[in-house]
């Protein structure tokens, strides 16, 4: 059969297909000719850095995949950890930062619904779901339509689709002004000898095409979300995709039936690059070729072209390696929801990619090639540099009180109650905890005691100070938020969200930001088992800060013993768990500098992970024995903001001790990591000094104790807790309403 070509390739089309010359050139040589226009988008959207992963694969692999309950690592849609009883949680977290951008509320929709497709297509039931959100600063033009568009289309999608929101972050920084982050989180139930995979398996098997319609939405998403952004970004409009979660819900129903029915063979979403990457990963997967039909493919708009067939990112569309003994019994089950079954191609020995459109060949590719042997690059990198420290008569001054007064009125220190609840985040009836702790908690369904609990986090400010520290202090602060719900930490999943790789100091923050995630993950036992990297995260070469966001995952054996933020009750002696020597006294690159007096100098507070890994299994094992009543870990704005989410989030005020010799101002914002606030009983503390914590060498003091309406940090003046909540409440009210 004649390869029908009926464009002109030029040296500006190919450019335009974000391949450089030497890309092209390894194309000629691995075709043997010109490929046509269709190839050639095929071949960007194999070969373009959101679907190849080319210039970080190096670093990738130098992460802890593996682990005692890890069944499933990278490499897959998502990641699969064992939780016992034949039971696994299956979960991932993806990009959607230039779609969001561009439009914000289906960017962020669509992100939403690629990440449950993931994890549904690897035959687990979305229990949970969380967003990372990064935006410019509050004072930016675009700033507040763009908050309003995405959160929009989060809870739009979410809650229709029925999946708690059960966690997250919203922060502002000037640096995202040209560039927001949408990182969406999903996780999902599934019994352990039921996981599907998107490996083809067996020769002349029937492809077959799943759930909704083809469209034009969305071709050249994954492209686009490969290169920074200019002055034309309106014009990518069409780029981004549409989102119908009453579709994905029916496409849920009908996938996980389907696999009940023993019909599956391999399953695959159709993300980003759409049919082209689905049809090509299944394939090179199972070493098998591909041939494909499109005249078979059902379309929602009439003379689509094949181009625009394989590179359509519509949503709610599956392949699938189906077996053919069972293909009406599966048709049945599709028609029944109301979607989309037809068989568009078949599998072939001759590892080929096969591509006919109106009687023509399209496309006749080698299938490893595209999908295994995509560029790998080894950019240059430099070191970063290492900030000097702050001197200690460089540190200003102010009042506790109306410093922590502003803090909780601040953009990134105020509660995102307006944004969480726009969310679902009750549904489905296994919500342990609301939005606003350290982490969300969901039931295990089927089990009496057993719950799953899930955080993101990342401090971007630290990772530009220190990208090696700021990687470090990523894991071990979701970590500690699982911790501080009982949960055992089991595994994570990470965001890697940075600028142009092709600068080699943006390569240098990536490389050493992936180092101190590495062995922060080894030194604490948290594998990376699922994760998405998302580069030329700017805008006319304004680079966002660097963001590696880490979602992880922990195990709650009996949730009835689990911890929360809030003071438990009236005279309860607080201890701050885990504090250095010092007390806590690192103010470089805290919040309190940034947010109250605009510096950013000076390096981030140092993660000892052996330090870490001590001090959290030490709380865990309190919150397991039912002894400590209420934990929280301390994070940005240090022991005073802790202090007060937790009188907030309560209702019932402390008495906190000045301490020792410290200066109140490192003593209350200082942001010194490993850092725990637990309370217990009053009659518990003398039994906890002598017995307890008499021989583990945690540095655990008793610092006041809880009571009263009001909290009293040091000589500063009482804070009523009716006052630092309207405060806390009401910015981003206030924002929104301007």
């Amino acid at each position: 059969m004649t390869i029908s070509n009926t464009v002109k390739i030029t040296d500006e089309l190919i450019a335009s297909h974000g391949l450089k010359p030497d890309e092209y050139q390894r194309i000629l040589e691995l075709v043997g000719r010109e490929p046509t226009f269709t190839e050639l988008g095929i071949f960007s959207a194999m070969w373009n850095e959101h679907c190849s992963y080319k210039s970080s694969k190096k670093w990738l692999r130098t992460l802890p995949t593996k682990g005692d309950v890890v069944i499933q690592g990278p490499g897959e849609n998502a990641g699969v950890v064992d939780i016992g009883d034949g039971d696994c949680v299956v979960f991932k977290m993806e990009s959607h930062n230039h779609p969001s951008y561009i439009e914000p509320y289906q960017g962020a929709a669509t992100g939403v619904g690629g990440i449950l497709r993931d994890v549904f297509t690897m035959g687990a039931r979305p229990v949970a779901a969380m967003n990372a959100l990064r935006f410019g600063a509050p004072d930016h033009p675009k700033t507040r339509h763009l908050v309003a568009g995405v959160v929009a289309g989060v809870g739009g999608y979410g809650n229709s689709f029925g999946v708690p929101t059960v966690g997250g972050e919203v922060n502002f920084d000037a640096r995202y002004n040209g560039n927001i982050l949408v990182n969406a989180f999903a996780a999902g139930l599934a019994k352990t000898d039921g996981i599907f995979l998107s490996k083809a398996e067996g020769v002349g098997l029937p492809v077959v095409y799943l759930g909704a319609k083809t469209g034009r939405d969305g071709v050249g998403g994954a492209t686009m979300a490969s290169a920074e952004f200019g002055d034309d970004i309106e014009e990518k409009r069409p780029t981004v995709q549409v989102g119908d979660p009453f579709t994905e819900k029916c496409l849920l129903e009908a996938c996980l039936e389907l696999m009940a029915s023993g019909a599956v063979i391999a399953i695959q979403d159709m993300g980003a690059a759409g049919l082209t990457c689905s049809a090509v990963e299944m394939g090179a997967k199972g070493d098998l070729g591909i041939e494909l039909d499109l005249d078979q493919v059902p379309v929602r708009e009439e003379r689509m072209t094949a181009y625009e067939m394989m590179l359509s990112e519509s949503q709610e569309r599956m392949l699938m390696v189906l077996r053919p003994e069972k293909e009406q019994e599966a048709e049945a089950i599709f028609r029944k929801w109301g979607l989309d079954f037809a068989i568009v191609g078949k599998t072939t020995d001759d590892l080929r990619f096969r591509v006919l459109h109106q009687g023509e060949e399209v496309a006749n590719l080698p299938i490893k090639e595209l999908g295994d042997e995509a560029p790998e690059y080894d950019r240059p990198w430099v070191e970063p540099g290492k900030p000097e420290p702050l001197a200690k008569d460089d540190i200003p001054d102010a009042d506790v009180a109306d410093a922590l007064l502003k803090l909780l009125d601040s953009p990134n220190l105020s509660s995102r109650r307006w944004v969480w609840e726009q969310y679902d985040t009750l549904i489905q009836g296994n919500s342990l905890q609301i939005p606003g702790g350290d982490a969300g908690v969901v039931r295990v369904e089927g089990h009496a005691t057993k719950a799953l609990a899930f955080s993101s986090d990342v401090t971007p400010r630290y990772c530009e100070a220190d990208p090696y520290e700021g990687g470090k202090q990523a894991v071990a602060e979701c970590w500690r938020n699982l911790t501080a719900t009982g949960a055992e930490p089991l595994a994570a999943t990470d965001n890697l969200n940075f600028g142009n790789p092709e600068r080699p100091e943006i390569m240098g923050q990536f490389v050493k930001a992936v180092t101190g995630i590495g062995d922060a993950c080894r030194a604490l036992g948290f594998p990376i088992v699922s994760g998405n990297v998302s580069l030329y995260n700017e805008t006319n070469g304004q680079g966002i800060l660097p963001t590696p966001t880490i979602g992880g995952v922990g195990l709650i054996r009996d949730w009835s013993k689990m911890a929360r933020i809030g003071f438990a009750a009236q005279g309860e002696a607080i201890l701050l768990v885990g504090a250095p020597a010092s007390w806590g006294t690192h103010l470089a690159q805290s919040v309190y500098m940034r947010d109250l007096h605009g510096r950013t100098d000076g390096p981030p507070p140092p993660v000892d992970l052996e330090h870490e890994k001590k001090v959290g299994d030490f709380v865990r094992a309190l919150v397991a024995d039912g002894i400590a009543t209420a934990v929280h870990d301390l994070s940005d704005g240090g022991l005073a903001v802790g202090l007060a989410e937790m009188a907030m989030a309560s209702g019932i005020g402390a008495t906190v001790n000045q301490l020792k010799d410290l200066s109140p101002i490192p003593a209350f914002f200082g942001e010194d990591q490993g850092r725990y606030l637990v309370t217990i009983p009053r009659d518990r503390v003398d039994w906890f000094f002598e017995e307890r914590n008499k021989d583990t060498g945690i540095f655990a003091p008793w610092i006041g104790t809880t009571g009263g309406t009001e909290l009293k940090l040091g000589e500063a003046r009482a804070i009523p807790v009716s006052e630092m909540t309207d405060a806390h409440e009401s910015w981003f009210p206030r924002f929104m309403d301007s």
